[in-house]
């Protein structure tokens, strides 16, 4: 997933908007392109997980963010508590009826050193049980 995508998404089940991302790890790419223009976001900036407006616009770098692509995440909303994987660079932003517990269970746990206690225990529409 490209964080550039961070600025159009929002949680499809309450709108809110930014949600949060956590990277796992992340693909680098290399493109030879030009940018007509210093920055290519224009609300917010999912690399530095900032709105465009609080951001010093002169140390931003979009090129190194196109380069970048989030290989495996989880992004949270804080206003519902729900929250989504990122899976070999898509993310799974599937309403609760068409998610596959499981799946999702088995995610949280793989990746469980890397995900904050609070969204492991109280997160939407999984969670882990309390050990």
């Amino acid at each position: 997933m490209k964080y550039r995508l961070m600025d159009i998404l929002a949680c499809p089940i309450c709108k809110n908007f930014p949600i949060q991302l956590y990277v796992f790890h992340e693909n680098k790419y290399t493109y030879n392109m030009s940018l007509d223009k210093k920055i290519l976001c224009e609300e917010y900036c999912g690399l530095n997980a900032k709105f465009i407006r609080d951001l010093d616009i002169q140390s931003v770098n979009c090129r190194s963010c196109l380069e970048r692509e989030v290989d495996e995440g989880l992004l949270f909303c804080g206003k519902c508590g729900r929250w989504y994987p990122i899976i070999e660079e898509i993310p799974h932003m599937l309403p609760d009826d068409l998610r596959n517990r499981d799946e999702d269970l088995s995610f949280l746990r793989k990746y469980s050193s890397m995900i904050p206690e609070d969204i492991l225990k109280r997160g939407l529409p999984w969670s882990l049980p309390s050990k």
